[in-house]
């Protein structure tokens, strides 16, 4: 099956539009985090597609780096989530922000 790279771009955008909405109207922290997730599998398909119509590699060597600095960012955020419930007992993005020092 093969997809046309307008409908593939389309897609990422769309992927990366419901990341950044979803990140934007979210107050929960790790909702917050799943969102970036999307964005970036939206970014790392945008470089998959643009990939295959060049008939380059270097877009999967772009995802591959797009997936070591997501395992990176999962790995700090959920480590700072889990700090952040311990002070506070909640995850609300506005309670965090209400933090001093």
């Amino acid at each position: 099956m093969i997809i046309s790279t307008t409908a593939g771009l389309v897609l990422a955008g769309i992927l990366f539009v419901l990341g950044l909405v979803s990140m934007l109207i979210r107050r929960n922290i790790i909702f917050m985090l799943v969102s970036v997730e999307i964005m970036l599998n939206a970014a790392g398909l945008a470089f998959i597609v643009a990939a295959s119509r060049w008939g380059q590699p270097e877009g999967q060597v772009m995802f591959m780096f797009i997936l070591a600095m997501a395992a990176a960012e999962v790995s700090v955020g959920l480590a700072l989530i889990l700090q952040l419930y311990h002070q506070l007992k909640t995850l609300d993005s506005d309670e965090a922000s209400k933090m001093n020092g």
